[in-house]
């Protein structure tokens, strides 16, 4: 097997470094988890490998990138089923799906549902492994976004009943003096709460909040 190394995004300053990524490999064929493993271990990756769905199943999500190489014919749930299983679980991991027999209707519906590769054995090592590598970016992407719409929504928790009033209204298009019209209060206090509000949520333009307030409302 060819020796590679997989480029992971670092985080930014303003994030907390992640844990190092997992490749998890759910394969019912031993010899298919051995080979695997030892193909993603030489790229520097941990890998955890699955004989059964369940058992992967049972495995917590990890709070860092990661994605999983899942063999489409297994014999306890269906590769799909598990597909559909993760999505409702809200973990959104990144699925490469394996397979020993091609099958274009299954391809489409899986790849529709947001699968990243659908590959036929036998597996070439540089397809899986850029396959690997774009599954784990999309992770890291997806959780740089959820720690910083956590950071919003704790923002938003610290500003007052009258800011959060003020921002809502400004951010859906109202002039300064509009919100003070709607809150029965004056300009310069609608001013005032719009700077604090600004402040708080670390906003350096209303184009920044306006996406900050579109955040909080997914």
């Amino acid at each position: 097997m060819n020796s590679a190394s997989l480029s992971v995004p670092d985080s930014t300053s303003a994030r907390p470094s992640p844990p190092d990524p997992v490749v998890f490999v759910v394969d019912d064929d031993i010899s298919v988890r051995e080979a695997l493993e030892l193909l993603i271990l030489c790229t520097g990756v941990r890998v955890e490998t699955f004989a059964s769905a369940e058992e992967f199943l049972l495995r917590e999500r990890p709070g860092t990138p990661s994605c999983v190489i899942l063999d489409l014919n297994l014999p306890d749930i269906n590769g799909l089923e598990v597909q559909e299983r993760i999505a409702a679980s809200g973990g959104g991991m990144p699925i490469i799906f394996i397979t020993a027999y091609g099958d274009v209707p299954v391809t489409v519906r899986a790849m529709k549902a947001g699968a990243v590769e659908f590959l036929t054995k036998p597996l070439h090592d540089d397809v899986l492994l850029n396959a690997v590598e774009e599954a784990l970016r999309r992770s890291h992407a997806a959780l740089a976004e959820e720690f910083e719409t956590r950071m919003i929504r704790d923002r938003y928790k610290l500003l007052s009943l009258r800011e959060r009033q003020v921002m809502d209204l400004v951010v859906n298009g109202l002039l300064n003096k509009q919100v003070g019209g709607a809150l029965g209060i004056s300009e310069i206090t609608v001013k005032a709460h719009r700077a604090r509000a600004m402040q708080k949520m670390h906003a350096g333009s209303l184009a920044e909040l306006v996406k900050m307030a579109a955040r909080l409302r997914k």
